[in-house]
């Protein structure tokens, strides 16, 4: 018992003079560890007898609570005392910047969306939103789109099943969908306001296709004007205006093709000139066939008087001029990209070269593209 206790009294003073957390280790494995004294006395036990066993036994165990409390304890105190010299030690100049942090990028997408709401919004134009699950009316019938016309087959819209039917527009039953364009926000619009309206549409549309320069999601702005007097000289000039402001030059130079949409009449194509400057396309020239040419960017025209007299208008009252356009065509164009599946493919080091800094806000004084 003597032999015990005085083996205990040294393993602690030992512990209490350790001053460093490898030495209180080592005292830990030299005591309890796998050949440690301790662990040596507690296998002696199995050879003892009952009597040596109660008189011994207790001061063995005594002996390991002991010296496991005493390492734990001190092993606490040198981590205590190793995080308080270091919190002395370390200082923090508030006066120095800040370390550069990773940042966020805006989506040429997101950007070229402000920047035309920027434009229009000079024009006084103003901006709608509609559902993307869209009712069959609105999607086509209201915008004198017949059953047979080929924009509502299956392969082009994506329908939702036979259950899912609701009342539209026209309250009567009609078949869901993902809206295949921004116009039904067109329909809303003319149907819960009263003119004059000059609206803007941006938004999400999907279509059955994908390819190089089409995915099944993309991103469309439409814009509509419904006024007294309005004629096609109307909306070339203010195209002609978007335009210039949104390639931020001023040689932007114009051409109209008739052609047919069902919801205008008279229908044109608009094409934009381009120069080719070292080897790349450039908005901007007069479309001359040695220097360059014409590249269609939207398509518009007069909304069509069916279109209006659905909506609940008179067309003999008012009239108007509709415009449709890729937003992400527009980017394409405009910052020199080439593939409209990158767009969606979420690709960080995509979108560090091509992403906006969320500082870059467009304004017209500072530049929409700035």
């Amino acid at each position: 018992m003597t032999e015990i206790t005085s083996l205990k009294d040294g393993l602690i003073a030992d512990i209490a003079r350790a001053d460093t957390l490898d030495a209180v280790e080592a005292l830990r494995v030299g005591a309890l560890g796998k050949s440690g004294v301790v662990t040596a006395l507690l296998k002696t036990l199995g050879a003892m007898t009952p009597e040596e066993r109660q008189t011994k036994g207790p001061a063995i165990h005594d002996l390991r609570e002991s010296v496991t409390a005493a390492i734990a304890a001190r092993k606490a105190a040198l981590e205590t005392a190793a995080l308080d010299a270091r919190l002395a030690a370390e200082r923090i100049d508030m006066t120095l910047p800040a370390d550069p942090q990773p940042q966020g990028s805006i989506h040429p997408v997101s950007q070229v969306m402000d920047e035309l709401a920027e434009i229009f919004a000079d024009l006084g134009f103003s901006v709608a939103t509609g559902p993307e699950i869209e009712d069959d009316w609105r999607n086509f019938t209201a915008l004198n789109i017949p059953e047979t016309h080929p924009a509502r087959a299956m392969h082009d819209t994506f329908y939702f099943g036979e259950n899912d039917r609701a009342v539209g527009g026209d309250g009567n039953p009609a078949a869901m969908l993902l809206r295949t364009h921004t116009s039904p926000v067109q329909i809303r619009t003319m149907m819960a306001a009263p003119p004059p309206i000059r609206i803007i549409a941006p938004g999400r549309v999907y279509r059955s296709d994908s390819d190089a320069t089409h995915t099944p999601m993309f991103h469309q702005i439409e814009g509509l004007v419904i006024d007294r007097g309005i004629h096609l000289g109307h909306l070339k000039w203010t195209l002609e205006t978007f335009l210039k402001a949104f390639f931020e030059r001023d040689d932007i130079v114009l051409r109209l093709r008739p052609s047919y949409f069902p919801f205008t009449e008279p229908s044109v194509e608009v094409d934009v000139g381009y120069s080719v400057e070292n080897g790349q396309r450039v908005i901007g020239g007069s479309g001359d066939a040695e220097n360059g040419g014409w590249m269609e960017v939207l398509g518009s025209g007069m909304v069509h008087p069916a279109v209006i007299r659905n909506c609940g208008l008179d067309p003999d009252e008012w009239q108007g001029f509709a415009f449709g356009t890729g937003v992400d065509r527009l980017a394409m164009l405009k910052y020199g990209m080439n593939d409209l599946r990158a767009f969606f493919d979420g690709d960080l080091r995509w979108l560090r070269h091509y992403g906006f800094s969320a500082l870059d806000v467009p304004t017209l004084s500072g530049g929409v593209g700035a």
